[in-house]
């Protein structure tokens, strides 16, 4: 079975994560999440993957490689200038025409079963099937209207208030006959939801929905990024040791993954679930909470404390110091005695100095400098990096 993985956003929505990544190559629990999408297709069957690409597209092509390691074949289609969801996939058109496929976001992080949904649009009479699922606020979404045969009655992109005729929001996933292919226009910019399935209504073509279950999200804020990393965390089901390591005195309680050298001081606590990568050093009387990631080659000082959180590679989290709740990117210094809060995220090498207070909602860009004692409470931007943050 084939399925196109649509790769081209920049993820400005998420910087200052995507800076020096695109969107799909952010770690959740310390892999590229793209490498979690792969292997969860592998594992129901799509063994025949085809991925457009665009911004940071060499990234992409080295977490997957030509898709060997996961059990399927890669191909990698480049676009030269931005063609929209839709006119990406047909820019792929030559390796998908053969039988129906499947099309996903690069950002995406499911739990679903996409096997179930190929086989329910083989079922059915529609060009396309969309995948839709029920949320709380689906603002952000196209929204549509089904009759009792699953067929849409209505579609609407990113609705206002009155105009939320239903939360059913699509998941940008669709399964599609190659026929979907006269209907999109070569070269040009053209999306599914802004442009395709409201021409193919006005045409008379029945498009129907298959209703998700599950885990689902596309990664378009640091708080779903957070969310999605929750899910991956509660599938760690053991203790997992890949290597040396060397505890003195500490508690661990799992799950957890741990990589290789790494290092628990005394009277520290380790509460899964909980992924730690190679070569960090947790010092004495650190407590790292449930649902936390942390990166390779990271340093943990004396009394910090870490919750529910994700911390990349080569951090610092100084001594009593606590992050709860947020987002700290590679080779980031933060002293000691700072506070954290909830929904934060901090660039790659940023320093933050001893007594420092991060709000809550708060963003600040690669390399910048906090002084000590500096209570941040709005967005800390570096005029050396695109400051935009809406987007894709």
């Amino acid at each position: 079975m084939k399925v196109c993985i649509m790769c081209g956003g920049e993820g400005t929505r998420l910087r200052p994560l995507t800076f020096g990544r695109p969107k799909p190559c952010i770690p959740i629990v310390n892999k590229p999440s793209i490498q979690h999408l792969v292997s969860h297709l592998a594992n129901l069957g799509f063994n025949d993957v085809v991925i457009t690409l665009g911004y940071m597209s060499e990234s992409i092509e080295a977490a997957l490689g030509d898709g060997s390691l996961f059990g399927v074949n890669v191909t990698y289609v480049h676009e030269k200038t931005k063609l929209g969801t839709a006119g990406s996939v047909k820019n792929a058109q030559k390796y998908l025409e053969e039988q129906p496929f499947l099309v996903v976001g690069g950002d995406h992080v499911v739990g679903l079963n996409l096997l179930e949904f190929y086989r329910e649009h083989l079922g059915n009479d529609s060009i396309t099937t969309i995948g839709l699922i029920s949320i709380d606020d689906p603002t952000e979404y196209g929204i549509a209207e089904i009759d009792a045969d699953y067929q849409i009655k209505r579609f609407k992109e990113k609705p206002s208030p009155g105009e939320i005729f239903s939360n059913l929001a699509s998941t940008g996933m669709y399964v599609c006959d190659p026929e979907i292919f006269d209907h999109i226009p070569t070269g040009e910019k053209f999306d599914f939801a802004r442009n395709l399935f409201p021409e193919l209504m006005e045409q008379g073509y029945p498009l129907k929905a298959w209703l998700a279950r599950g885990n689902w999200s596309d990664v378009g804020s640091p708080r779903s990024l957070r969310e999605a990393e929750r899910w991956k965390l509660q599938d760690i089901g053991f203790t997992n040791i890949s290597g040396d390591l060397y505890i003195k005195g500490a508690r661990i309680l799992g799950p957890v993954q741990i990589g290789s050298s790494v290092s628990v001081a005394a009277n520290s606590r380790v509460i899964g679930p909980v992924s730690i990568g190679a070569g960090t050093i947790i010092e004495e009387n650190v407590v790292i909470g449930p649902y936390t990631s942390i990166g390779e080659g990271c340093i943990i000082k004396n009394s910090a404390k870490i919750f529910s959180s994700s911390i990349y590679n080569r951090v610092v989290i100084g001594s009593d110091s606590t992050v709860s709740g947020s987002i700290i990117d590679n080779d980031t210094l933060v002293g000691s005695g700072c506070n954290i809060e909830h929904d934060t995220v901090i660039g790659p090498r940023a320093v933050l100095k001893g007594g420092v207070v991060v709000h809550s909602g708060t963003r600040l860009w690669p390399e910048v400098i906090i002084p000590e004692g500096t209570v941040v409470k709005e967005h800390v931007l570096n005029e050396d990096y695109d400051t935009r943050t809406e987007g894709s």
